[in-house]
């Protein structure tokens, strides 16, 4: 990937760049499902955090979890949810305007005082559409997503994920893109665009012998 296409990645519908990984280990709970999906959800969120270099945790010391992800069939189902409305400002407005567009996912970031990732709520509803994806593929793809704050229109040329020999894999490049944006040296939080010039030099480079 070059850097027009990572910047391109990072830029809000507005036109500006904004960039930001998640400063503290990831808490994940899910709520919606039953125990063999909960597995696949939170593997499917242990290997992309793995692979960004970054750390899970038990809890989070301010918000218990820290990454909820919510699996329905109605958004109405939302407004349901103890205390949801005192997370989440302007949640009935939020979900009649989902339900308008006909949406089945959304996320809602929240950040710390530097601006990197302290929280994110991830909302599924299981459409028709979804309800004929793999749970596994569902679940990778809420994952990548909530590990850095994509674009509205990062995805929408190009999806995430590939299917190779019939399972289900996040794409070489991007899965490198997540491996570069979780570098120490690199900030965590970038609002100019030559932070993509950073990171397309971290892909470009070669790695060393024996690094996987």
């Amino acid at each position: 990937m070059k850097a027009d296409d990572i910047a391109a990645m990072f830029t809000r519908a507005g036109g500006g760049y904004l960039f930001a990984r998640w400063g503290r280990p990831v808490v994940p709970v899910v709520f919606g499902v039953d125990a063999s999906t909960l597995a696949t959800v939170k593997g499917a969120v242990e290997a992309v955090v793995t692979l960004a270099g970054h750390q899970m945790a038990e809890t989070d010391p301010e918000l218990g979890a820290n990454l909820m992800i919510f699996f329905f069939r109605d958004w109405q189902e939302l407004l349901e949810v103890p205390n949801l409305d005192r997370m989440i400002e302007g949640l009935g407005d939020l979900v009649a305007r989902l339900e308008g567009a006909g949406a089945n996912q959304y996320r809602v970031f929240r950040f710390d005082a530097a601006g990197a990732i302290r929280a994110c709520f991830a909302f599924v509803r299981m459409d028709a559409a979804l309800d004929e994806v793999p749970a596994e593929t569902i679940a990778l793809s809420q994952a990548v997503q909530m590990i850095l704050l994509w674009g509205e229109t990062a995805f929408a040329a190009h999806p995430p994920l590939a299917t190779a020999r019939g399972v289900t894999v996040l794409r070489p490049e991007v899965a490198a893109l997540i491996r570069a944006a979780y570098d120490p040296v690199l900030p965590a939080v970038a609002q100019d665009a030559s932070h993509a010039l950073r990171l397309a030099a971290r892909l470009a480079a070669p790695r060393p012998e024996g690094t996987a």
